[in-house]
């Protein structure tokens, strides 16, 4: 009964509201007796329709809404088949950025490029996908465990800073040849070698521990010390690369001074201020399963500020993203609680805007002269020779078999997305011309794509020996 009440009460209810809207259009209808416009054809309507379809998906938020979906949609699937070749993800997901771009996409279907991507909207992309990037590097410092560098501080500085210091010296050697014909106009030497010299020191520290991991070298010898040097390479090298950009912004030296002594001060106050306050207010949330919003407001407000500091100093906000991650709570639940909060939306959603953004960059067509691609053969083969070469010597030096040695050079000769990240630094700065660039970001997918069937090699030509 009391059913057959609430049926009787809701369908009554529908018959009023429609008779009532019914008795309103017909008197409002008695308001446009005076319009003269009041003929409507169903050609008119359907045109009007039309243009108000058209209009509205070329406003900003269904581009980019658009964009989102194309851009995840491809990323996901080209991820997903090179995993299946044995590649890691990322290479597959760099790849997508680069098709979707003028180099494929632009090239075959002009007009669909145009309208997935045109040129009015790459200024909305390009924000986005910084945010994205601000939260990876967030989560790249969270990941960092600086113990496991103590633990073996001696071979891993040495074997990281060989990896450095080697390829760097290769690079600013290769921006000799280079200045004279690639380099933009009104870029000085210094900082054209300086930035070639840290493009060709990057290890992909995300990508090699996922390669790691995968290959289940993770709790050997190798694996630790591989991870470790990755570790060490990543702290240095953005240390070089926030010195180089303030060496590049800056005007004069008392500038460049000026902006190293904020950039150290910054650093005392995030190490010594910082990280004790968020020592403190992590162990009120440590026995906690669950770090309620108060806390991730407070961790979310260092992240943002810390780079917006970095920003302000003249140092890119991915240093200050970066360094927030470092000094959070070391304790592994409270780390762990904030990666999982960022991660998805980090990696599946934002930072794929990144790839695609750089792919739109990417020209490949630039490159329509053999000198050109003589000239990107010798990046490759610098940037193999320094960072592989470099890294097997050092790790022979310091003790390492030749299997591990040979290894660890196949392993921090990995760039993937770090790679792109400092790449477009220095196209941003002005550094990096459109030709250069392209040839850079080839660079980093061959010397990535190169890491697994070199370990393969490795593998097949040195087998573990049966005790």
């Amino acid at each position: 009964m009391k059913k057959n009440a609430v049926l009787f009460f809701y369908v009554g209810m529908l018959l009023v509201f429609a008779l009532a809207a019914y008795y309103i259009i017909q008197h409002g209808r008695l308001l446009e007796a005076g319009n003269k416009n009041t003929n409507v054809t169903v050609a008119g309507t359907y045109a009007a329709f039309r243009d108000s379809f058209i209009n509205s998906a070329g406003l900003a938020l269904p581009v980019l809404l658009l964009q989102i979906i194309v851009i995840v949609t491809a990323v996901r699937i080209f991820g997903w088949l090179f995993s299946k070749i044995g590649q890691p993800a990322v290479v597959g997901e760099i790849v997508a950025g680069v098709v979707l771009g003028p180099s494929v996409l632009g090239a075959c279907m002009p007009d669909v490029s145009q309208f997935v991507f045109p040129a009015s909207s790459m200024g909305n992309l390009q924000f986005i996908s910084q945010v994205g990037l601000i939260l990876f590097m967030f989560v790249i410092g969270l990941e960092l465990d600086i113990s496991i560098i103590r633990r073996q501080a001696r071979s891993a500085i040495v074997i990281s800073h060989a990896s450095i210091i080697i390829p760097y010296a290769l690079g600013m050697c290769l921006a000799l040849f280079m200045y004279k014909a690639y380099s933009p106009a009104g870029i000085s030497f210094l900082s054209f070698a300086l930035f070639m010299g840290i493009a060709m020191s990057i290890t992909a520290f995300p990508v090699l521990a996922r390669i790691i991991k995968e290959r289940n070298l993770s709790k050997t010898d190798l694996g630790v010390m591989a991870i470790t040097c990755a570790a060490s390479d990543d702290v240095t090298a953005w240390c070089i690369l926030a010195a180089l950009i303030a060496i590049v912004k800056a005007d004069n030296s008392v500038n460049i001074l000026f902006t190293i002594g904020l950039v150290a001060a910054y650093i005392v106050l995030m190490v010594a201020v910082v990280r004790p306050l968020l020592k403190k207010l992590g162990s009120l949330y440590i026995k906690r399963e669950v770090i309620n919003r108060s806390m991730m407001a407070i961790v979310f407000m260092v992240m943002l500020l810390s780079a917006y500091l970095t920003e302000l100093i003249g140092v890119h906000a991915l240093f200050g993203a970066f360094v927030a991650g470092v000094i959070m709570p070391a304790e592994i639940n409270f780390r762990q609680t904030i990666i999982d909060k960022i991660e998805d939306v980090s990696l599946v959603l934002l930072l794929p805007l990144f790839f695609v953004f750089t792919g739109l960059r990417t020209q490949v067509g630039l490159l329509n002269d053999g000198d050109l691609w003589i000239t990107f053969m010798w990046i490759v083969l610098v940037a193999v020779a320094g960072k592989f070469g470099g890294s097997m010597v050092a790790a022979r030096v310091t003790g390492q078999t030749w299997k591990n040695s040979l290894s660890i050079g196949a392993l921090m000769n990995t760039r993937g997305l770090m790679e792109l990240v400092v790449l477009n630094i220095g196209y941003d700065l002005g550094i990096l011309s459109p030709q250069v660039f392209a040839m850079m970001v080839l660079m980093a997918l061959i010397t990535t794509f190169m890491t697994n069937p070199a370990l393969n090699l490795i593998n097949y030509l040195m087998p573990e020996k049966n005790r």
